[in-house]
């Protein structure tokens, strides 16, 4: 192994020859110098800094509080039981530790490659790009799911407004017996067209569509908290601490739009001050919401008739009241606060696309940008896969395989945490994780916890995802990279 100088006067080492080993190739890193530079760089000719923290927030908010509490709610009450309040508090602590990991590292990387970026700022370009094809599994497929969710509503205002319901055969994919799921396609890519107006426009509809969900989930807490009864919570863990596990891992799905708001760094107009804030900020608001309407919703109606992993909360409204006049209200609600989560976290997939894309992981296409800042190809390639996806995978595979893909990108973000504190300590640090190195560890951990927890067929998609995953970066994204054009191997050391 020798040493060879790069342009910048680094010096990196290299193969005999001149060329570089794999091990080399795998583990070069992309400076916390060189992500920032890029990111002031690109103002001006790629994304438009125009977010304050209102913004970042609203976005934090938007992609979070979703289908985990207006949908997967009514799958999880059957596994946990009224302990399913434990389970959204195990769930919620394990995204605390990694929201706060998040919050130290946007501090210091305002890039809009999230959890990817600072991978490869600290573990290297093979792990991420394993963090990014986590990514694009857990954003990709949590549009899809968060469609399907949709979709339910969509026919439950139908069916409480006129009585009809849709066609079963275009309200589920073949998987369910059904032809198409249409109603999750067209929202998808009604925010495809919402995105392509421009961020400024997007993010206004996504503020109004914010307030509206927050509204109605306060509006369900005040109503169904007359109806809570003592013993709608006993037995209170009817399937023990292995109920409340399962239950939990699937409600992580509810927590991970909390790190959208770090997607959007290259748009934020103070990234190192705002960026931090919003996330913790949009993890509390969004953790206090679920507990209060998990807590409403099994003391309002026993755990047993959630058995079927149909009951929404507009029924419990209907059954609380004895009228149809809140639940329809609250499912108009629910119908714009789910094409919400739609279009943040479809917003969020199309950034990291753009970050990977700029480093040559995969095709230039996708970080071209059009006269307002928007990567409009990304948007339009990315949009139509993901509504074909949403048409034909019924929600619970999806919520499964977004919740997994989405712990084990957390799970890397906290180790990130921990490699630069060792590795970079005089790095500036915006907003620091407290309690560290113990709270990265627990991170780390808890994540496995929940990922342990799920069941093997979900592991066995998660595993056959990485496997493609690997087959591509070997094939063309590590020969296509950036850092490999510039001859660059162990950047940053």
């Amino acid at each position: 192994m020798v040493d060879q100088k790069t342009t910048a006067g680094t010096r990196v080492p290299v193969g005999r020859g001149g060329v570089p080993s794999l091990r080399d190739r795998l583990t070069r890193r992309k400076p916390v110098e060189k992500l920032v530079a890029e990111t002031q760089a690109a103002e001006g000719a790629g994304l438009r800094r125009h977010m304050g923290f209102w913004q970042l927030s609203m976005i934090g908010i938007g992609a979070t509080l979703g289908t985990g509490i207006f949908v997967v709610l009514g799958e999880a009450v059957p596994v946990a039981g009224p302990a399913v309040i434990i389970a959204f508090v195990l769930a919620g602590v394990t995204a605390l530790f990694s929201a706060l990991a998040y919050a130290e590292m946007a501090g210091m990387i305002p890039a809009s490659g999230s959890a990817y970026s600072y991978a490869y700022a600290t573990m290297g370009e093979f792990m991420a790009w394993i963090c990014g094809w986590c990514l694009m599994l857990t954003y990709g497929v949590s549009v899809a799911a968060v469609g399907v969710g949709w979709g339910q509503y969509i026919d439950e205002l139908l069916h409480l407004t006129t009585g009809m319901s849709m066609p079963a055969e275009l309200l589920a994919g073949p998987m369910e017996g059904g032809l198409i799921n249409l109603p999750a396609a067209i929202v998808v890519l009604l925010s495809m067209f919402a995105l392509l107006a421009g961020v400024r426009e997007s993010s206004r509809v996504n503020a109004v569509m914010v307030a509206i969900k927050i509204a109605i989930l306060v509006m369900f807490v005040v109503i169904a908290v007359t109806a809570v009864q003592d013993g709608n919570f006993a037995p209170f863990m009817p399937m023990g601490m292995a109920g409340v596990s399962a239950a939990g891992a699937t409600l992580f799905f509810s927590y991970i739009g909390f790190d959208s708001a770090s997607t959007a760094s290259e748009e934020a107009k103070d990234p190192q001050r705002d960026l931090p804030r919003a996330i913790m900020f949009s993890m509390i608001l969004v953790t206090a919401l679920y507990c209060l309407v998990a807590f409403t919703a099994v003391g309002a109606l026993n755990w047993t008739d959630f058995a079927d992993g149909e009951t929404s909360l507009a029924g419990i409204l209907t059954s609380v009241t004895g009228t149809t006049v809140w639940a329809v209200i609250f499912a108009a609600g629910a119908v714009l606060a789910l094409a919400s989560v739609v279009l943040v976290v479809l917003y969020s997939q199309t950034r990291i696309l753009f970050a990977m894309s700029r480093d040559g992981l995969i095709p230039k296409a996708f970080s071209k940008v059009d006269a307002k800042g928007t990567p409009r190809a990304n948007t339009v390639i990315t949009s139509v896969l993901i509504a074909v996806l949403a048409a034909l995978i019924p929600l619970g595979p999806l919520a499964d395989a977004t919740a997994i893909g989405t712990l084990f990108a957390f799970a890397l973000v906290n180790v990130a945490v921990l490699v630069l504190r060792r590795r970079r300590p005089d790095l500036e640090r915006a907003f620091r994780m407290p309690g560290a190195p113990v709270t990265p560890v627990l991170g780390v951990l808890a994540c496995a916890y929940l990922m342990v927890s799920m069941d093997l067929s979900v592991w066995t998609a998660f595993v056959a995802w990485l496997v493609v995953g690997l087959a591509v970066y070997f094939a063309y994204s590590m020969r296509r990279s950036a850092l490999e054009a510039e001859g660059t191997v162990e950047a940053g050391v």
